[in-house]
């Protein structure tokens, strides 16, 4: 009778630990809850940001995952909307209890599920979205851009259009906040580098605009040396499909960040406009260094295509994850947003750190033109220039006074 008491209070002892969830079984999952826009235009970016923080984990959990547990991650999509990622956001925390927030290619949801991670003290991980304020004037403790901002592509904007003879400029682009902030950041810096140049109008369309023709005959009849064209993730491909068969390239030289980035071209193959220049952080084929092709080796094995720059973010965004868990030492918001804060890694591109005064990642940026190769199926960028990260940062105090006038 002992023998058979002793033995129903180790199986009891056994059952308390799963139900209780002991740790010397197995531990709950670090679940990540993704928002971001997984419907038209926008999905060419953020599906590969999904799939290179799948790549990141998988391997991750492969080798043990971090303090004992697995990375897990549940998407949610926002259709490219506020309304819906924000519900998204609060649902995701509220019912399905995950440990922290990342995506958005949208700026304006960026921005309100960052008013929400404030309040609930939730660390938010913004993958795409673009606007400087979010890590400027509106930034916080618990959000940090795994992306470069507006501020820093518009500086590495004017670094390379400062360089080239043009001088009388048009702007147009998307009537919304990265449109706009991008705009302003290209322009603001270009002025700095090239005082004398002018800014001969101004051109906006809503988002989603479906027809750009009577825009760019427009544009064109104003006779500028070049255009800014400041559209956002849905308004790239559409746009540059209107450049092409219209002619606009051939007609007017013109910049738009992410115009060289691989997402923007590989879906509209070799039809793509020829001698656009463009600024991205990554190129699969730049820079030419062993751990880019092991990058690239690696995630074409997986998923059969080349990686983007939304690939590396998400690659980058699983490793700074796993990392500020292991140097939190536990699975809190508090603890892992004070470790994500000023932590470096390494990456293909190099060492990449998350500034610890705004919580911005610093990354350097390239800048080439849109060209056909053989081999490709898709125009690459060529005539590649490297600018910094350290060059391309908004400085401290401009962030400590932004965020001063916020109070």
């Amino acid at each position: 009778m002992r023998k058979i008491s002793w033995v129903i209070i180790c199986v009891g002892f056994f059952l308390g630990l799963l139900a209780f969830g002991g740790t010397a079984l197995a531990a709950d999952p670090i679940k990540v809850g993704i928002v971001d826009s997984y419907s038209g235009p926008p999905s060419t970016y953020t599906n590969d940001v999904k799939d290179g923080f799948k790549l990141a984990i998988d391997k991750i959990n492969a080798g043990g995952g971090v303090l004992g547990r697995q990375i897990t991650f549940v998407t949610r999509d926002d259709k490219f909307k506020v309304d819906l990622g924000l519900s998204a956001a609060k649902e995701l925390v509220m019912r399905e209890k995950v440990d922290l927030l990342m995506g958005t290619i949208n700026s304006a949801v960026a921005l309100a599920i960052s008013d929400f991670a404030k309040k609930e003290k939730v660390p938010f991980l913004a993958t795409y979205s673009k606007t400087a304020n979010l890590t400027g004037s509106k930034g916080h403790k618990y959000v940090f851009s795994m992306n470069e901002n507006t501020e820093m592509a518009g500086k590495a904007a004017a670094v390379g259009l400062a360089k080239l003879p043009y001088v009388n400029y048009w702007i147009a682009g998307d009537d919304y906040e990265y449109g706009h902030a991008i705009a302003d950041g290209v322009w603001n810096n270009l002025k700095k580098l090239k005082p004398d140049v002018k800014l001969l109008g101004q051109s906006w369309w809503k988002v989603g605009e479906p027809d750009f023709t009577p825009y760019i005959t427009s544009i064109l009849s104003a006779k500028p040396d070049a255009v800014i064209i400041a559209t956002g993730g849905a308004g790239c491909v559409p746009f540059l499909k209107a450049a092409k068969a219209t002619g606009f390239n051939e007609k007017s030289p013109f910049f738009m960040h992410t115009s060289t980035e691989l997402s923007t071209l590989r879906p509209l193959g070799v039809d793509a406009p020829e001698g656009v220049i463009g600024t991205s952080n990554y190129y699969f084929y730049f820079p030419e260094t062993p751990e880019n092709k092991a990058f690239v080796e690696e995630f074409q094995k997986a998923y059969g295509r080349y990686p983007s720059f939304g690939s590396l973010i998400g690659w980058f965004t699983g490793q700074f994850i796993a990392k500020a868990y292991e140097k939190a030492g536990k699975v809190d918001p508090e603890k892992f947003a004070e470790a994500l804060s000023g932590m470096t890694i390494d990456s293909p591109i190099g060492k990449l750190t998350i500034r610890a005064e705004d919580n911005q990642v610093m990354l350097p940026m390239f800048m080439g033109k849109t060209k056909k190769k053989d081999g490709f199926d898709f125009l690459i960028a060529t005539d590649i220039v490297t600018i910094p990260a350290a060059d391309l940062m908004p400085l401290v105090e401009d962030i400590k006074k932004a965020r001063e006038k916020e109070k």
